[in-house]
């Protein structure tokens, strides 16, 4: 045997035979993939009534009239999650068919790039608005696959899921914390701007993508059966149930929480005002995820998902409540908090339960049922914002993180995995 196939640098056995530095520099690499999907994404989020003002959705003077924002900002984030539910377990079956991941992040993100660019290319050529929601349709079914999979090969890692989900969890709460306040002072340069900043954001993770190794299990899936499988697997429904209600707090706040904070209603902020308020959100969000995830490694996934669910469906409410802006800072602070303790946990207890050879297609899974949850919450919030108030809104969306956490206890507890899974992840 040659020294080369000794050390399993030939062939399959390469992906396997790795070093920790080499694991290491893969996971911070990935991890700013996922930070630039993130942050480009969040980037619109502070100013999105200036911005489908500016695609010709609504007047530009939109202060008076709430309902009409509320709905076109609805439609808008709407049609980049409706192409996040369709194709992230698209993506994961192809990386799990074909044995290769980091093709696939790079083809997402540089897709992605071209659908944000053709935003302020519609936006001078006047044209309809559906076609911009078509074109938006398009990003979000690219940009998904360099997500999901930029995060399923974090969990192709070696180092335990929690450290890898934690290191997942603090790339996408960056992302998102950074491009909430950075994309409410672009919006002060131009409604068009950070849509600008977005393409080349999406095109530097493309960039990075390609500085990662591939190290997609030998043994996954080698047909699209692995949705199959992931069907087969209904203990996968608790995690995924756990992630449609956490996202459909974050699309809450991406457009419901966004109004209420600029509307004379609620806080009468402007645009760079909302993004360093969803900052306050973000911040902790993102520099608790690692520490938080490598503890549900040390003490199970329940406490966490569970307890921090609860909590976290009743902060969503008090944000409502703040009598102020410091008060509602401090509130969204603890949101922040008790986001970072669930989020981490949920992902890795996906990596728990499903085997190596359908983990891009499980991970899909949990990218779809977010998505969803993320649509509902911007379908039902503004709904429920637009027909009974905003005071409802914020009611329903926390309250349901606490009704699905007091209901899948039981479950959680039935679940097969270890008490402390990072033993078994070593």
């Amino acid at each position: 045997m040659s020294a080369l196939n000794q050390h399993g640098l030939v062939g399959s056995d390469r992906k396997t035979s790795v070093t920790a530095s080499s694991s290491g520099r893969d996971r911070v690499v990935l991890s700013a993939v996922v930070f630039a999907v993130l942050f480009a994404q969040v980037l619109l989020y502070p100013g999105i009534p200036d911005l489908v003002s500016e695609l010709g959705a609504t007047p530009a003077n939109w202060a008076g009239d709430v309902d009409e924002v509320l709905d076109a900002g609805m439609w808008f984030l709407t049609a980049e999650f409706l192409g996040f539910v369709l194709f992230a377990g698209v993506w994961g079956a192809a990386s799990d068919a074909i044995g290769r991941r980091t093709p696939l992040v790079v083809a997402g993100a540089l897709g992605g790039a071209v659908g944000y660019l053709a935003l302020p290319v519609l936006s001078a050529l006047d044209l309809p608005y559906a076609v911009v929601l078509l074109v938006r349709f398009l990003q979000g079914a690219a940009t998904i696959g360099a997500l999901s999979l930029a995060i399923t090969t974090l969990i192709d890692l070696p180092g335990g899921h929690g450290r890898n989900m934690g290191a997942a969890g603090l790339a996408i709460g960056a992302g998102t914390g950074l491009g909430a306040p950075v994309g409410g002072q672009l919006y002060e340069l131009g409604p068009l701007v950070p849509v600008q900043v977005t393409t080349v954001a999406l095109a530097v993770a493309g960039l990075l993508a390609t500085f990662a190794t591939d190290r997609t299990p030998d043994d996954t899936d080698s047909s699209l059966r692995a949705l199959a499988r992931v069907r087969d697997r209904p203990s996968l429904a608790v995690p995924y149930a756990f992630g449609f209600v956490d996202r459909l707090t974050a699309g809450f706040f991406a457009l419901v929480g966004t109004v209420y904070f600029q509307s004379d209603i609620g806080l009468g902020l402007n645009a760079a005002d909302t993004g360093l308020l969803l900052g306050a959100f973000f911040v902790p969000f993102a520099l608790l995820q690692y520490p938080l995830g490598r503890l549900s490694d040390r003490v199970g996934r329940v406490i966490p998902v569970a307890a921090g669910s609860l909590a976290y469906g009743l902060a969503v409410v008090s944000v409502f409540y703040a009598p102020s802006v410091p008060v509602a800072v401090l509130a969204m602070v603890t949101v922040g908090v008790l986001g970072a303790l669930v989020a981490p946990a949920t992902m890795a207890l996906v990596s728990d339960l499903a085997a190596v050879d359908y983990r891009g297609a499980a991970m899909g899974g949990f990218n779809i049922a977010g998505s969803l949850g993320f649509l509902t919450g911007i379908v039902v919030g503004a709904s429920v914002a637009a027909t009974v108030g905003f005071e409802a809104a914020f009611l329903v969306v926390g309250f349901s993180e606490v009704l699905i956490a007091v209901a899948a206890v039981p479950l959680l507890l039935r679940l097969d995995v270890p008490a402390t899974p990072w033993l078994d992840a070593e």
